[in-house]
């Protein structure tokens, strides 16, 4: 009963659990706790995206029989929205607690790790958590700990723990001020010792961390979370609402009408300056949230000390880069100027924190680039090495406004003596306050960022792809050649822009490829290369979706049958050239301007085919065109060095998947050739016999697959072609007459 007083009382947040989803489990006690983790992980209010761990203990029976108390524990890397049971370490409780004594002291903590996994009794394959001990060591049936922004907003305020006994006695709570220590088995233990010095508590705040609250069962444990984030929630609301414009010290600037357009221009060459040490993908926030901190009057010093929480820092890195900058008089070459100072100030103060706290066994200099970018009246721009991660930095970056905003809004004018976050007095001058917003110190922040737990956590992922990091224009890629070279791409890595004429085809192959491969690194966008207007929207929409561009493609032609006299009509040899010329010259001149300002190595592949140097009756608009194509990624190659390479393959006929080969041009052609065919045949069949025909005229006696194709064009477009350019490679199966003079 008082499970659902509480949850009936929740004002903010919502109780999602299901009796009837819940009694499905039948009692199985780690069943519950995916299913109570799944709900706490769907909500950011509760917990950010991959952050924060659960537990619960119940009886289990080894193999070798009889019965053990078990713990399980979320494992290392977890996400609590999409973790299945799999995802918990199970290990057994009475080893872990008595770990206690063979415990040798802090600076010996790290070595209690490597114990962890010689403690499962159940195989899950996964690293048990760092944070197992602080579980296992609470006399707690379900522990929940998490990172609510309102909770590390109050965790977080330099009168944080006055604020704790203000909103105990307002709410009837019992939490409990534990001050900052970093994860680990020494913060276990000064769990255990608050809980026992503390009868009845009902939950932990942890200076600059998180919460930590429980309950004797699944659902009990769940619905004291929710009250107690809830009524810290309203706690932290109201003060925000009463500060009401003045928050963060009210506005400084506002966001500029034009900065959709400063957007699509600063992106790239934004990129590029971030890109001394390695290539990333970009997401753009200009929402209101976010804009209100950007244009504050306190944000330049609020972004300068850094974020409080380890989980928001290890994505956001130590701080954000906040860029100098007046957009009420500047203009875009002042906000490229600034762009670089700040960038080339943060990599220099970046290798400084690092030198100064490094160790002799510390993991290596890290990419020395900001994730976040702060840019007053434009917005935030976050970078990662996916489009994915990129936008789960910034998500992690709005967290960190968010509590940012609620501890200075808990700020009192009495507030005086050292922060409550030290855990002992000497070390209160280490941590830095603005507006009663506590950082954590440098010192520690290392400690998190560059621990060597952390590093063995990096290291278990996967390695980078050939194309990780790398953003392609693929123009045509609705189909044949175009859609084979998208999902190769896409398959090494790469985040993908599929634009085609046919909108319904590219939207088409982005949606095929969206369940082979990543999700958010597939777009697609409708173009049409003869108009520049059209060409630039896709440039545009590739920049807005990934942050610039580094590879273009086009795979888009027309080839247009002559009338039955074999003439060809004037507006078919304007279309010809407009699509297979001036349309190839329009998409290297807009991306050109791209590229130059990302100043970062490209590559451009065209596509011309086997006819630009074999001549054929009835085919002079299309072989002509080709012709000028191979020329033109000559005369490009040569204006674009050095920074952008442009190549080009050139295909004997594909017929498969390809639209310049509807079912009358492949009977045409049969007739043509005099191969014999039914006009019920389908039109499959009727492909296959005649790219048959013209496999019979190569060397190699293969058809010429859309694949074949794709697989050169990757190959130009990778650094394995880095030395290439101004040149035309046949992928024609060995067509003699082909033969480059």
């Amino acid at each position: 009963m008082r499970d659902e007083m509480a949850a009936a009382a929740l004002k903010h947040l919502e109780d999602r659990w299901s009796e009837d989803e819940a009694r499905a489990l039948g009692g199985d006690e780690l069943g519950l706790l995916r299913y109570r983790s799944n709900l706490l992980g769907a909500d950011q209010r509760i917990t950010n995206y991959g952050g924060g761990n659960t537990s619960a203990k119940f009886d289990v029976a080894p193999p070798a029989g009889g019965s053990r108390r078990a713990l399980a524990v979320k494992g290392s890397g977890g996400d609590l929205g999409s973790i299945g049971v799999d995802g918990f370490a199970v290990l057994d409780l009475e080893r872990l607690e008595a770990l206690r004594g063979a415990y040798r002291g802090e600076a010996h903590e790290d070595e209690m790790v490597a114990e962890y996994p010689r403690l499962a009794v159940a195989n899950h394959g996964v690293a048990p958590s760092i944070d197992t001990p602080l579980h296992a060591f609470l006399p707690f049936a379900h522990v929940d700990h998490l990172h609510p922004d309102w909770a590390i907003a109050l965790a977080a305020s330099a009168n944080g723990k006055a604020r704790l006994d203000e909103f105990n006695a307002r709410f009837g709570r019992r939490l409990v001020w534990v001050p900052w220590q970093r994860p680990g088995f020494e913060l276990a233990l000064m769990l255990r010792r608050a809980v026992d010095a503390t009868p009845r508590c009902d939950g932990i705040v942890l200076g600059s961390h998180g919460l930590f609250t429980w309950g004797a069962s699944s659902r009990e444990c769940y619905v004291n979370t929710l009250a107690v984030i809830d009524r810290i929630g309203e706690f932290v609301l109201d003060r925000e609402r009463a500060l009401g414009t003045r928050l963060f010290g009210g506005s400084r600037w506002q966001p500029r009408a034009d900065r959709d357009e400063l957007v699509t221009r600063i992106l790239p060459a934004l990129r590029g300056t971030l890109a001394t040490t390695r290539r990333s993908i970009a997401t753009y926030d200009g929402s209101e949230e976010a804009l209100r901190f950007v244009d504050s009057a306190d944000a330049d010093r609020l972004a300068a000390v850094g974020t409080s929480c380890p989980d928001h820092f290890v994505r956001t890195r130590i701080r954000p880069l906040h860029v100098a900058w007046d957009p009420q008089q500047g203009t875009i070459e002042t906000l490229r100027t600034a762009i670089e100072d700040g960038a080339r100030r943060y990599r220099d103060d970046y290798t400084s924190y690092y030198r100064a706290f490094a160790q002799p066994d510390s993991p290596a200099l890290r990419d020395p680039n900001p994730s976040v970018v702060l840019l007053p009246g434009v917005g935030m721009f976050t970078f990662g090495a996916t489009r994915r991660e990129a936008r789960i930095t910034s998500e992690f970056y709005r967290n960190a406004i968010r509590v940012i905003a609620g501890a200075t809004a808990l700020a009192a004018q009495d507030t005086a003596g050292p922060v409550p976050q030290a855990r002992r007095p000497e070390d209160a001058t280490h941590f830095s306050v603005v507006n009663n917003y506590v950082a954590l110190p440098p010192r520690e922040a290392f400690r998190i960022e560059y621990w060597a737990l952390e590093e063995a956590k990096l290291r278990r992922l996967p390695p980078e792809k050939e194309f990780s990091r790398r953003i392609f224009l693929v123009i045509g890629g609705g189909s044949g050649i175009g859609r084979a070279t998208a999902a190769l791409a896409a398959s090494r890595g790469a985040h993908v822009m599929i634009a085609d004429r046919n909108e319904g085809a590219a939207s088409g192959a982005a949606r095929d490829l969206s369940a082979a491969a990543a999700a958010e690194a597939v777009a697609s966008c409708a173009v049409d290369i003869t108009s520049r207007d059209s060409v630039r929207s896709a440039l545009t929409a590739t920049i807005r979706r990934f942050g610039g561009v580094d590879v273009v493609i086009n795979t888009a032609a027309v080839f247009v049958p002559p009338e039955t006299s074999g003439r060809i009509p004037d507006e078919a040899w304007r279309t010809t050239l407009d699509v297979n010329v001036t349309g190839n010259y329009l998409l290297a001149d807009e991306a050109a301007a791209v590229l130059a300002a990302q100043k970062l190595p490209a590559a451009i592949v065209l596509t011309s085919s086997a006819n630009a140097v074999v001549p054929k009756r009835g085919s002079e608009a299309y072989d002509v065109s080709k012709s000028a194509v191979n020329h033109l990624v000559r005369e490009l190659a040569i204006r674009l060095a050095p920074l952008v390479r442009v190549n080009a393959i050139a295909p004997a006929t594909v017929i498969d998947g390809s639209t310049m080969f509807p079912r009358d041009r492949v009977m045409a052609s049969l007739a043509k050739y005099g191969i014999a065919y039914d006009d019920g045949e389908p039109t499959d069949g009727l492909r296959a016999k005649l790219a048959a025909f013209y496999a019979g005229r190569t060397l190699l006696a293969q058809p010429i697959a859309a694949a074949d194709c794709a697989e050169a064009i990757c190959w130009l477009a990778s650094d394995r072609a880095a030395r290439t350019t101004g040149h035309v490679i046949p992928v024609d199966g060995g067509l003699p007459e082909a033969f480059l003079r």
